[in-house]
């Protein structure tokens, strides 16, 4: 049991999550008018807009009606705000912004008067996830808003291209060596999908130090990769003759981004421009070893750097920048391997399918993993810069279709003696 100064320290740090988590939230929203607010630019994505009613439902219904027995305070909006209620196509139908901000600023209030009298020893776990739930909403927000600028064909950053200009190009490979290794997590922030920690064997592979680069990409593209099916796997070349797609999502030409990830693909392009390459996608076990794992130590690693929380000093995440930085702009950040830009920047397709590790629970509900284990989804790991900082680390699992050209969504690629 968590003892009486245990339980205060563990409410007190929760409740400054809570607090820093919503100041950033409504943070992205000084720019967003009206208009944009409730406009759905992406059939795939749901407004703006309704994801701050979302985050204000889902923490009334687990934090105030599950767990405190509490009626629901807004029954109008359960059909709306439900992430199962509605089509996305019917979610632009959104009360006024002053209306959502009511409803989740009330909803805050009354979760904060239940964190004074919650027992958190049964039920920190809870609050972690609602937290990093928030947190996720966030990253899609900004996600969403960066497709409404780009279609306005505003290329404008907060900061300058040439600021974190980079006169290296990298290209080069690092030997992760045959052994064992802990994947996944058991802390008390990690997700259902993340648990439980277990043993890894792997042999001896190969993995880019960096992520491929806008550059690396260029080359791809005037050698007429999108027009060679030789590149392609049958199912991705099906999809690119469909989508008839000939770059990534809103690439850029500009040379001056060079050095930057490239990003902007779905899984079938990564696939493709490794095979070009003569190498393929690291599969989920061969990038979290490579990130996380300290072999001299034979310990696993929060963080590639180690256990200390992100800044600014070791990733590019949190929004610290508001946009990709070049692969090699934070060399604090690199794993014990010697991997740069792991976490933060650009998400990162993998091999692997998204499937729960054995012993596997779903928490707090199916529908948050389980539900995806369905051998259509490919496994992204690493956070991006629009991921805030309480839910990236190396053992995080995002995952996408993979026909899914996600603007945060770059790779990197591998190889092993099994792959000649």
């Amino acid at each position: 049991m968590i003892s009486k100064l245990n339980q205060s320290s563990a409410k007190e740090a929760i409740y400054y999550a809570l607090r820093e988590c919503r100041r950033k939230t409504l943070e992205l929203f000084d720019a967003i008018d009206e208009a944009t607010f409730r406009s759905q630019p992406h059939p795939e994505f749901s407004p703006i807009g309704w994801h701050l009613g979302h985050i204000a439902y889902t923490e009334s219904l687990w934090l105030l009606e599950h767990s405190a027995g509490l009626p629901c305070l807004f029954p109008q909006y359960r059909q709306l705000f439900a992430a199962d209620g509605l089509p996305k196509s019917k979610r632009v139908l959104l009360p006024n912004r002053e209306e959502i901000l009511y409803y989740l600023d009330t909803v805050r209030k009354k979760v904060l008067e239940n964190l004074e009298v919650v027992d958190i020893d049964e039920q920190e776990r809870l609050w972690h996830f609602l937290i990093q739930h928030e947190g996720q909403h966030c990253e899609i927000i900004s996600f969403v808003w960066e497709l409404v600028k780009r279609q306005q064909g505003d290329q404008a950053t907060k900061r300058g291209i040439s600021d974190f200009s980079s006169l290296s190009m990298p290209t080069e490979m690092v030997l992760i060596p045959a052994g064992e290794f802990e994947q996944g997590n058991n802390s008390i922030d990690a997700l259902d999908n993340e648990r439980p920690a277990h043993k890894v064997y792997l042999d001896a592979y190969w993995i880019d130090r960096y992520p491929v680069t806008c550059g690396q990409y260029r080359a791809f593209i005037e050698a007429g990769g999108y027009q060679n099916p030789h590149w392609w796997s049958e199912v991705g070349w099906q999809w690119r003759q469909t989508k008839q797609v000939i770059q990534p999502l809103y690439w850029c030409s500009h040379h001056h981004w060079d050095d930057h990830p490239v990003c902007g693909v779905s899984w079938y392009e990564a696939e493709a421009y490794s095979r070009f390459v003569g190498k393929r996608l690291p599969t989920e076990a061969e990038w979290e070893k490579a990130v996380s794992w300290d072999a001299k130590a034979n310990c696993r690693r929060t963080y590639p750097w180690g256990n200390e929380e992100p800044t600014p000093k070791n990733c590019n995440c949190d929004r610290f920048i508001g946009q990709t930085t070049p692969v090699d702009a934070y060399p604090s950040g690199q794993s014990a391997y010697g991997l740069y830009d792991t976490l933060g920047n650009v998400w990162e397709w993998t091999d692997s399918w998204f499937d729960g590790y054995d012993g596997f629970q779903s928490y707090p509900y199916i529908g948050y993993s389980q539900v995806y284990f369905d051998h259509q989804h490919r496994v992204l790991k690493g956070g991006s810069w629009a991921t805030l900082s309480g839910g990236i680390r190396a053992s995080f699992r995002n995952w996408y279709y993979p026909s899914v050209r996600q603007i945060f969504a770059g790779f990197r690629c591998a190889f092993s003696s099994a792959d000649c």
